[in-house]
């Protein structure tokens, strides 16, 4: 398969697709969804180019070290192990989880319901929910220490979870913002069709065909844990890390349930392939 989409016999979501399912995610389990990239860097355009090298996104750095001064940030945090925190890492929070694939999903059943379960039985403070790309981009690559979020296969297919057509009340942001379909980039002319299909062909372009290697890496590859992870600011709390951990050995029952309380709530590593 790898030497069929290297001849680009196949596509980049399919051979993304094949990787997440050789490392044990299904959409079957919210908990290891299917992980997509962020490709793109350009939200604000009136018109997309995909043969701009600046339109996308540095494949080769973990959505944390997008910007110098946030990578700078997460080394810092690294080094310093702060007291609060039990392990030596980059990143506490995770780029794959039930909540952040509900929150994407919110939109659509079941995983509307799926969300309210998830959040204690009612949508989050809107402020806080899915409501734009470019702020979500915003966010998980400059502007939130506690956001690395990654994208979800639905992003390069199914308009529909961009719109709100079951009417949910989804709430009013504190800018008086009422929540309904979710703010698109200029370039995609308010119209979700065509956002997923400029979106695909970005995934699908020469740049990120010529890249996408250095983001499998550090995702399903050898970047993944170890000093290779340390080097390129991709280390996740050791919790996340579920098949490096024998649970069977740890005898506290409390101790075994707060580990897997954390995988269902912050996400897992996907197994290296």
């Amino acid at each position: 398969v790898c030497f069929s989409w290297q001849k680009r016999e196949i596509s980049n979501f399919d051979y993304l697709m094949y990787l997440n399912t050789l490392a044990g995610r299904s959409y079957n389990d919210y908990m290891q969804y299917p992980v997509f990239p962020w490709v793109l860097a350009d939200y604000h355009s009136e018109t997309l180019s995909l043969t701009n090298p600046h339109t996308f996104r540095d494949l080769s750095k973990p959505m944390g070290a997008q910007t110098m001064e946030r990578k700078r940030k997460f080394i810092q945090r690294y080094n310093e192990v702060e007291k609060n925190l039990s392990a030596q890492c980059h990143y506490c929070t995770h780029y794959s989880s039930a909540i952040i694939v509900a929150s994407y999903l919110v939109r659509l059943e079941p995983f509307t319901q799926t969300f309210c379960s998830l959040q204690g039985g009612s949508f989050d403070v809107a402020d806080r929910m899915f409501h734009s790309v470019k702020s979500t981009w915003e966010s998980a690559s400059r502007d939130n220490m506690s956001d690395v979020r990654e994208l979800i296969p639905e992003f390069f297919y199914l308009p529909e979870f961009l719109t709100n057509a079951n009417r949910f009340e989804l709430g009013c942001m504190q800018d008086g913002t009422v929540l309904g379909d979710v703010q698109l980039p200029p370039w995609a002319d308010g119209d979700p069709h065509k956002f997923i299909l400029l979106h695909r062909q970005a995934l699908e372009s020469d740049y990120v065909s010529a890249h996408l290697h250095r983001w499998i890496d550090l995702i399903f590859g050898h970047k993944q844990h170890g000093s290779a992870a340390v080097e390129a600011v991709n280390t996740y709390h050791p919790y996340f890390y579920g098949d490096k951990m024998d649970l069977n050995k740890i005898k506290d029952p409390l101790i075994k349930s707060t580990i897997l309380g954390f995988i269902s709530n912050f996400g897992q590593i996907p197994k290296q392939v």
